[in-house]
């Protein structure tokens, strides 16, 4: 796990010192050490966070004997079953996962990512074909930023790391914008709320020739459909078959040089995690968990269901309690270290545990992604009862937050766009083929669009910012293409993840398993005041926002009186939404 950047000049030579500016943009992602290096049009540049081969022979950038150069941002999880496929035709001269990406690009090309099981974002430069290869893994896990600046193209782990580099258009993308305020904060790839910067999309290897053009793949996309192959399978069947895939998936995310934790929510699915680690063997486990004072009637913790799994499994546990007064002082360097403006509630919550974590480990699992995955949201149950062609109406009345036509209320003019482009976006995903029901084209839309851009950037960034690996066993791409081959009813079964929750009752208290969902509770955020009022009034009566003009002042206004007054279908406050822009927006200094 580490942090990338790099410069891809065309009729020129690449320069070293956008690298450097990047690099150091993105120091905290890899505090264990960095290098550079640069020959003719390419520059690559890595900041390192030891995990596999902690030695000095793992350090990036790495050459290989044919003169191929990668930089790596990930794990690859089965890189001991790799080398040994490959030594027979190599020699290693290290213990780490990196050499195995260099020989098994030697012996397959670009087709080595179909033998990669992990979370990666790579940048290879093969100079026998004077190529560069930019590629994310299949659940976009790992994040990939590019610009075209003046004749180069430049790529980092976060979009701050690129405005670094300087000359990069940071202008607001109206679209995203629109996407920004439709879908609580959510801006699918390839759009960023920049301009001038985009991502790359999950499951894409882009290939970059000397001439400047370029042109992308799509190499994995599993089915949302009922295949033959498993057509006599019982519920029985797809329960055992969801377990074996889930403890693989578990145990592949133990390979490490350094000890592995978990942050126990005390939801399922991180409890199944710490179950079934402890069924690998895996005692003494370290686990944590956050908790803040209630707020509007909500409370603030859900130590009980933590303590009890902690207590059960015989982990060494760590609560973190935060008061009000500490967390209020805590929400800029979450905002700072924010790739894009994530309104969730949760995201200062991540930011402060990771840095429990970062006190006691390098690495951990969690739970992220098996909502998404296994049908665990409110807004999937309406999903499971309607006929395949409802799939659009269903979805948006339960998940977009803002109308088109609300927008063109909040929006001051010049920032509207004349279409319901996230409208379209969502439509042309939920349409696609490939998925038999409307809940099967949810899922689909949730784990390969929505989900990359909200979950799991959350995680990394917030993660990433103390220097913490997090696993996430529930997007191990083999279980994802087994769960989307399964039967939606067992997935919405029980008010969703019935097919876990079946699981859970082999493993886990029945306290966890039949409780109400919860997430990392941040009432504080959901029901806005004081400090946190003050602070979003800030935000919006700023000079940068007065003279941005984003929001018409009659709207603002209006929610600034009565802070509380306008939810979202998901349950997120609109105004804090509103404020978190403008937070992110001024602290990077861009839009």
């Amino acid at each position: 796990m580490c942090g990338i950047a790099g410069e891809i000049a065309f009729g020129a030579t690449a320069s070293r010192e956008p690298v450097l500016r990047m690099m150091e943009a993105i120091a905290s992602r890899g505090p264990d050490g960095e290098g550079i290096w640069a020959e003719g049009r390419v520059a690559l540049g890595h900041r390192r966070l030891s995990i596999i081969d902690l030695s000095p022979g793992g350090a990036q950038p790495m050459l290989d004997d044919g003169g191929v150069v990668v930089v790596f941002n990930g794990c690859i999880y089965n890189y001991k079953e790799l080398r040994s496929e490959l030594e027979p035709e190599f020699t290693f001269r290290s213990t780490s996962d990196t050499e195995v990406i260099l020989k098994a690009y030697r012996k397959w090309g670009d087709g080595f990512v179909h033998h990669l099981i992990g979370m990666f974002a790579i940048a290879l430069y093969d100079p026998r074909r004077d190529e560069v290869l930019l590629i994310r893994d299949r659940l976009g896990i790992k994040p990939l930023y590019f610009s075209s600046v003046q004749g180069r193209l430049r790529f980092a782990s976060t979009l701050p790391a690129l405005v670094a580099s300087g000359g990069v258009d940071s202008g607001l993308d109206e679209v995203a914008l629109h996407h920004y305020l439709s879908w609580h904060s959510i801006l699918p790839a390839p759009r960023t709320i920049l301009r001038g910067i985009q991502k790359l999309p999950a499951a894409t290897i882009r290939t970059v020739r000397a001439d400047g053009t370029w042109h992308d793949r799509e190499y994995w996309r599993p089915s949302y459909t009922r295949q033959a192959e498993y057509s006599d399978w019982s519920a029985t069947d797809w329960q055992d078959a969801i377990r074996d895939a889930l403890q693989t998936a578990v145990r592949r995310r133990m390979v490490a040089d350094v000890p592995v934790g978990v942050l126990l929510s005390g939801g399922l699915d991180s409890s199944l995690l710490v179950a079934l680690l402890a069924e690998e063997g895996q005692h003494g486990l370290s686990t944590f968990s956050i908790g803040f004072d209630g707020a509007g009637g909500d409370a603030g913790n859900e130590f009980a269901y933590s303590d009890l799994i902690a207590d059960t499994f015989g982990t060494r546990h760590e609560r973190l309690h935060i008061s009000t007064a500490e967390f209020g002082p805590s929400i800029d360097a979450a905002v700072g270290a924010m790739s894009e403006p994530m309104a969730s509630h949760d995201v200062t919550a991540f930011h402060l545990l990771s840095a429990t974590v970062s006190r006691h480990l390098k690495v951990v699992q969690c739970g992220q992604g098996a909502d998404e995955v296994f049908a665990g949201y409110a807004y999937h149950q309406p999903l499971a009862r309607v006929p395949r062609q409802d799939a659009l109406d269903t979805f948006s009345a339960s998940f977009v937050d803002s109308s088109h036509e609300e927008l063109a209320g909040i929006l001051e003019p010049e920032w509207r766009v004349e279409t319901d482009v996230s409208r379209e976006v969502l439509a042309a995903h939920l349409a696609a083929p490939g998925a038999n029901t409307a809940l099967d084209a949810a899922l689909r839309l949730d784990t390969h669009l929505l989900m990359v851009d909200d979950p799991v950037k959350r995680l990394d960034n917030m993660s990433m910012a103390w220097g913490i690996e997090a696993r996430v066993p529930f997007l191990d791409h083999e279980l994802v293409q087994l769960a989307a081959a399964c039967p939606p009813e067992l997935k919405a079964a029980q008010g969703g993840k019935g097919i876990l929750k079946d699981l859970g009752r082999e493993l886990l208290p029945a306290a966890v398993i039949d409780r109400p969902k919860g997430y990392f509770p941040v009432p504080a955020l959901r029901h806005l005041e004081e400090p946190f009022i003050s602070l979003v009034r800030d935000a919006l009566h700023a000079p940068e926002a007065k003279q941005r003009g984003l929001f018409t002042p009659d709207v603002v206004e209006g929610l600034l009186a009565d802070p509380n007054s306008r939810r979202t279908p998901v349950n997120s406050n609109v105004l804090w939404q509103f404020a978190l822009l403008e937070m992110w927006l001024q602290h990077h200094g861009v839009g």
